[in-house]
């Protein structure tokens, strides 16, 4: 009974060592097909292995890949002194042993944003998440005031002198009256008098344009354009 069954696990080795060499040969052949069957049969035995090895599973999908890279480029040195099977398990040891080694090594210098890096000048910590904000305005800011700007300059051009010099020199170059009188040589009251309508000229041309930005969603701009003063220094 028992040489029987040598016998026939001597059979069954023979029936399945050619089979193992045909594949092998088609593999550093090149065939697609080849590499297609290896995949489909050993990927996710080798994936639960690699993934139980690593300290992050994570990283199972991205080892496996490697791992038939490396079969891959490979096969041409494989001369059978294993099985196909064993050969590839090794690989993947290997390959595991490799990002374990490479992951406890980099994790060490991991830090969150949440870790703190000093204090301000009031005593406060500083996280790493502090210096990661950015303060200056997004796309979207950016290009609603270049509009703004650029509607403000077009209104402005069509307010009527000498009411348009005054709007100028007051809320876009921040002149005090008493230089605008003394520039524009006119008394104090003339000047003030002149700024009042020109800004209700300019109010009046810029309602529509601010009656629109008004009905934009929530949050589309910081800046809305309800009063003629924001809106006039927004050309600056």
């Amino acid at each position: 009974m028992q040489a029987g069954t040598i016998v026939g696990n001597l059979a069954g080795v023979v029936a399945i060592r050619p089979e193992e060499a045909d594949v092998v040969a088609e593999l550093k052949a090149g065939s697609e097909e080849a590499f297609a069957w290896l995949i489909s049969t050993y990927h996710q035995p080798i994936y639960s292995v690699i993934a139980r090895m690593l300290q992050n599973p994570a990283d199972a999908a991205d080892v496996t890949q490697d791992v038939f890279i490396k079969v891959f480029r490979g096969i041409g040195g494989f001369h059978g002194e294993s099985s196909l099977k064993t050969w590839m398990y090794r690989i993947a040891l290997h390959e595991a042993s490799n990002q374990r080694r490479w992951w406890s090594r980099h994790c060490r210098q991991e830090v969150t944003i949440e870790t703190e890096t000093g204090h301000s000048a009031d005593g406060q910590a500083i996280c790493i998440k502090d210096t990661l904000v950015d303060a200056n305005e997004s796309p979207f800011d950016l290009a609603a005031h270049a509009e703004i700007r650029a509607r403000v300059e077009a209104e402005l051009r069509e307010i009527s002198e000498p009411f348009r010099s005054v709007l100028i020199l007051r809320d876009i170059e921040g002149l005090a009256y008493e230089e605008i009188a003394e520039i524009l040589n006119v008394q104090l009251g003339t000047v003030k008098s002149r700024l009042m309508r020109g800004r209700a000229q300019i109010k009046a041309r810029l309602a529509p344009f601010a009656e629109a930005a008004a009905k934009r969603p929530a949050g589309a701009t910081r800046h809305p354009v309800s009063a003629v003063a924001c809106i006039v220094k927004e050309a600056q």
